[in-house]
């Protein structure tokens, strides 16, 4: 697994595009069969108004695709944040892909701040995708601060949760992780759903990034964090599809007790 946090600049399409195919061939060449990139990896974030984010937008038949696609060895599977036009609508997307195939769109369900005046929200929270490495989930950023998308990836069968995001930077106790990585961690031990969260780094227009890269194991621990670095690269061994036991006596799903939380 790859979370990688390449250099993004705000509404340089060619030029990011340039850096994330670079980004994946190295990721590649290394042996990853999972690369995430942030959210809106192709355009940046931190947007003026529509007129900007329509000018950094793209379509899913975009020629750009082809050369990411190009880029990834055969098996291994990429997924990269954009902003996605269609008709008159933009929205935030996420873009499943391997070499030879586009194999899903996602776009973001849970608006952010100044998000719900650019972007048009999407109509599933969270989605999940048959792909060569097993069914991988896909949210993004705040989609995963409900505790009930992650949830309802697992139960709907997905082996991991590969999350883009772009988290600005908020104060914290010394020596404590940022909070959105610690609410991840929870998810993923909550549903023994093995994360790997693509973040930025450094700063645009004036808003500082967490850095919060990193792969998340199934018991909810991280196995690697970026720490403000551009890679967090771990290897897992995740569990067979559909196990949830909790040995000797429990399994996390079938002690569920749906009628008693409504």
């Amino acid at each position: 697994m790859a979370a990688i946090s390449p250099d993004i600049r705000l509404g340089e399409v060619a030029a990011n595009v340039a850096r994330i195919a670079d980004a994946l061939a190295g990721a590649g060449s290394d042996g990853a069969r999972l690369i995430v990139l942030p959210e809106l990896a192709t355009s940046g974030y931190v947007f003026h108004d529509a007129a900007e984010v329509a000018a950094a937008a793209v379509t899913r038949d975009d020629p750009l695709w082809r050369e990411l696609s190009a880029t990834l060895p055969a098996g291994a599977v990429a997924v990269v944040g954009y902003a996605e036009r269609d008709g008159t609508a933009v929205y935030n997307t996420a873009a499943v892909l391997t070499r030879d195939a586009r194999i899903g769109d996602y776009r973001k369900a849970h608006l952010w701040g100044g998000e719900a005046a650019l972007f048009t929200p999407g109509e599933r929270a969270g989605e999940v995708y048959d792909t060569p490495i097993g069914r991988l989930a896909v949210a993004i950023c705040y989609d995963n601060e409900f505790p009930e998308v992650p949830r309802r990836l697992a139960l709907a069968g997905a082996d991991l949760l590969a999350l883009p995001v772009n988290w600005p930077l908020v104060p914290r106790p010394a020596g404590e992780r940022p909070p959105e990585v610690i609410q991840a961690m929870a998810a993923a031990r909550s549903s023994r759903l093995a994360t790997v969260i693509a973040d930025r780094r450094g700063s645009e227009r004036g808003v500082a990034w967490t850095g919060g890269t990193s792969v998340i194991d199934e018991d909810g621990w991280p196995a690697a964090e970026g720490a403000g670095a551009e890679t967090a690269f771990a290897t897992l061994s995740l569990r067979p599809a559909g196990d949830k036991s909790l040995p000797p006596h429990n399994d996390l799903f079938a002690d569920r007790r749906p009628d008693l939380y409504s």
